[in-house]
């Protein structure tokens, strides 16, 4: 099996397969409603929704990125407030993740295991560290999102 399929298996695993951690995004997130996920549980903290749409964010910057573009994160990193809590807009934030997780797994159906080596112009770290860093973002904040939804 190529590296790349590796990968893809593994990244997939995290969205809603069965990875050895036992969580997945899709899982958590199911029974979660707007009102929950827009609840603050601390001022110092973010909200699931919050979260989910840094997410989706980040996993579209680094799709960019692989794709050849250049990117420019701002300032506020993708964490911003959500302007409509309405449960359509939570839907709306779902299936955005959703179609990110499918831009992801087309880019890997072409994706050549050479090209994991290419190195990224603006900061120098390989195509390699970007696919296994957003892997390990989405696992970091995924465990965030697992705590929020304890606290609800």
């Amino acid at each position: 099996m190529s590296e790349n399929k590796r990968i893809s298996n593994l990244y997939q695993s995290i969205y809603n397969g069965n990875p050895w951690l036992e969580v997945t995004l899709a899982h958590t997130l199911e029974n979660v409603n707007a009102e929950q996920a827009y609840r603050k549980i601390n001022p110092n903290l973010n909200t699931i929704w919050e979260i989910v749409n840094h997410l989706i964010q980040w996993r579209r910057n680094i799709l960019n990125r692989m794709q050849g573009e250049t990117v420019v994160t701002p300032d506020h990193n993708y964490f911003v407030p959500i302007l409509d809590p309405s449960e359509a807009a939570w839907e709306q934030s779902l299936q955005s993740l959703a179609k990110s997780q499918e831009a992801w797994n087309a880019f890997f159906e072409d994706f050549d295991d050479a090209d994991l080596a290419k190195i990224y112009i603006n900061n120098g770290h390989t195509y390699y560290e970007h696919i296994h860093g957003i892997i390990q973002h989405d696992v970091y904040h995924l465990g965030q999102i697992v705590i929020l939804k304890k606290l609800l």
